[in-house]
């Protein structure tokens, strides 16, 4: 009961729902109907994600303090063979909330000399998974399905780099990254404050950046929630439709957001009848695979190690979702 609690009332914030349903009903505003449900949907998510933005960006950016590039180039350098990929896969959930600010990371750890299996291990995990999509998908999905995307997507991270690694594909690296020079620079040590000041800044610079998606992604969400049949998605993503998690994954590609935009979708496209797996395919390949990020990576690697790495992440990213349709009853 008490952790029933906690995931509903402190992290999904169903009070929160019914104050706003309240609200609405007393400026006389039916939220049964759609115009009603979608406003209600639209206040109750942007409110919810904005209050656990700040808590999660906070929190993640004070422990990121602690592990600056530098030092996670040292820790990722002590480790071989596919030890190394699990723990780049680690580091990646606390790091950037997006693929595009992952790439940086990416090209700077492949410039120092770290394998290059290791460092696409990281590039995968670091916008897929980490310590906020953990708390956010909780408080929607719950614990079981969080957890098990979590790892699902660390598994995606950890068995994707070491194939590249496997492949031998150093050569498609472009020409500036193989011969950077790498120097070695110490951190200074951050005082208490410089963290709490860090952390600070990180979650206003992060949610400028975020905000826009998280708007349009609950927008989305407050339409298919209210506006589009329930049948129409369960005829597209339910469970009679074989193809629904190659479908979700081809559609979620060339989008861009980060998780906490594409939740609200998941959330409204699951409420409707479409499948788990179906569902988290889709978050995965927007979060992952998102034609803005595929278009800075091209800058670092040549189009051969590009297409091995989305043929990669698309293929795991559909067995994923297939596993997780087979599986949907554990769930939910």
């Amino acid at each position: 009961m008490i952790w029933d609690f906690f995931q509903n009332q402190v992290l999904g914030m169903k009070w929160l729902n019914e104050l706003i349903g309240q609200l609405l009903l007393s400026l006389g505003l039916d939220t049964a109907s759609p115009v009603g449900g979608s406003l209600q949907f639209f206040l109750y998510d942007v409110i919810k994600i904005t209050v656990l933005l700040w808590t999660l960006i906070f929190i993640i950016s004070y422990i990121q303090s602690f592990y600056p590039p530098e030092r996670s180039k040292k820790i990722m350098g002590r480790f071989h063979g596919i030890w190394a990929n699990c723990i780049a896969a680690l580091l990646g959930t606390v790091t950037p909330f997006c693929s595009c600010s992952s790439i940086p990371l990416f090209i700077g750890f492949t410039s120092a000399g770290l394998p290059l299996g290791v460092t696409f291990s990281f590039l995968i995990s670091s916008p897929m998974v980490d310590l906020g999509s953990l708390v956010l998908l909780m408080s929607i999905f719950g614990a079981k399905v969080a957890v098990a995307y979590v790892v699902v997507g660390l598994i995606v991270a950890v068995i994707g780099g070491t194939l590249i690694e496997k492949m031998h594909m150093e050569m498609y690296v472009e020409e500036f990254i193989r011969k950077a020079s790498s120097i070695d620079l110490e951190s200074p040590t951050l005082s208490q404050k410089d963290r709490l000041e860090y952390a600070k800044d990180q979650v206003v610079s992060t949610f400028k950046k975020v905000f826009p998606y998280i708007i349009i992604g609950v927008g989305i969400g407050a339409i298919i929630h209210n506006w589009i049949p329930e049948s129409m998605v369960e005829k597209v993503l339910g469970e009679n439709n074989q193809f629904g998690v190659i479908l979700a994954t081809l559609i979620g590609v060339p989008m861009y957001a980060d998780i906490f935009g594409t939740i609200p979708i998941a959330e409204a496209l699951l409420g409707k009848g479409a499948m788990l797996g179906t569902v988290l395919s889709f978050m995965m390949a927007v979060t992952t695979l998102s034609l803005p990020s595929l278009i800075m990576l091209r800058k670092a690697v040549k189009p051969r190690l590009l297409g091995v790495f989305v043929a990669i992440c698309t293929v795991g990213i559909i067995i994923v979702g297939y596993l997780f349709n087979v599986f949907h009853n554990l769930f939910i």
